[in-house]
């Protein structure tokens, strides 16, 4: 396994956090460090001081770390269009040093939409919309230096585009795709991604998602093998049980439902849950850090858990 940080920076968060929390996520030894493409909060939280932008924040955090992998799980379909999309991932790997990974989805938090006017159409709609945006940006990334990139689609045409400019990463940056969907999302992943993302489910769960994924692999003519498969579950590791609760309470959870539903518990019980996700195929983890302020909580996992399935 190798491990990533993610974090949800439209509960509440300013760029310094993240910048912190990216920093110690590098010294730490992870592999990469994660943040949502959402707009407004979620539950009972403020946001203040408000929403950042997930690929400026990224920008950012590329000419200020050195190592870690950085990218969005997930950014949305339907808040940029897919050519200016295409452009900023290979100006962000660029200034990276290819280090960016795209994750992307069809958009679902109908609220955030509404709160800055930003179309949210019905689901069909915005898989559809999704699926185009595939095309268009790996065919943008993909088309020769010198050639021209057409595009014919539903919501989407391009016309004559010279593709620039080109990510740093060869062929491209790694596409990630993900979620729980039974026929479209599995197709998609198939077609477009590098790596297929179970979302804060069981391990029983993933492994159903894993095998739906497998299978369309298979009827696309492509080897599940060249697929990454992964996860991302909430994380709340303490030394002891006083220290879960208190982690637990920063972020609004109760520290037994933690357990039965993430990556919670001392650092005995977090291993062993993560071994059984092993089992159930997971190669990467996402771990989902709420509480960006609590450096020591990714310094304790990287010293006490990550060593023991790396």
């Amino acid at each position: 396994m190798d491990f990533r940080i993610f974090t949800e920076p439209q509960q509440g968060a300013t760029y310094e956090q993240l910048l912190r929390l990216a920093r110690a996520t590098e010294e730490a030894g992870y592999d990469g460090f994660f943040r949502s493409d959402h707009y407004l909060s979620m539950g009972s939280a403020t946001g203040l001081p408000g929403p950042t932008d997930a690929w400026i924040t990224l920008a950012g955090l590329a000419r200020e770390t050195s190592r870690v992998r950085l990218g969005t799980l997930m950014t949305a379909a339907t808040f940029r269009l897919p050519g200016p999309l295409a452009i900023a991932v290979a100006q962000v790997d660029a200034m990276s040093g290819g280090r960016i990974e795209l994750g992307i989805g069809s958009g679902w938090y109908e609220a955030e939409h509404a709160a800055y006017a930003m179309p949210f159409p019905p689901v069909a709609e915005r898989f559809d919309r999704l699926e185009e945006q595939l095309a268009v940006i790996t065919g943008l990334w993909a088309t020769p230096e010198g050639d021209r990139f057409s595009y014919h689609g539903k919501h989407y045409q391009v016309a004559d585009s010279p593709g620039l400019p080109k990510p740093v990463q060869h062929p491209r940056p790694p596409v990630i795709i993900g979620g729980g969907g039974a026929r479209r999302t599995p197709a998609l992943t198939a077609r477009y991604a590098d790596e297929f993302n179970a979302p804060f489910a069981s391990a029983d769960q993933v492994e159903t998602y894993f095998d739906r994924v497998r299978v369309a692999c298979v009827e696309a003519g492509r080897d599940p093998k060249t697929l990454c498969w992964s996860a991302a579950l909430v994380l709340c590791c303490g030394r002891d049980d006083a220290e879960v609760a208190r982690r637990a309470a920063a972020i609004g959870r109760d520290p037994d439902a933690l357990r039965s539903t993430g990556v919670a518990g001392t650092p005995a019980e977090c291993v062993a849950t993560l071994a059984r996700y092993a089992e159930a195929g997971v190669e990467r983890v996402y771990l989902q850090t709420l509480d960006l302020d609590d450096l020591d909580h990714v310094e304790l996992v990287a010293a006490e858990v990550v060593p023991q399935l790396a």
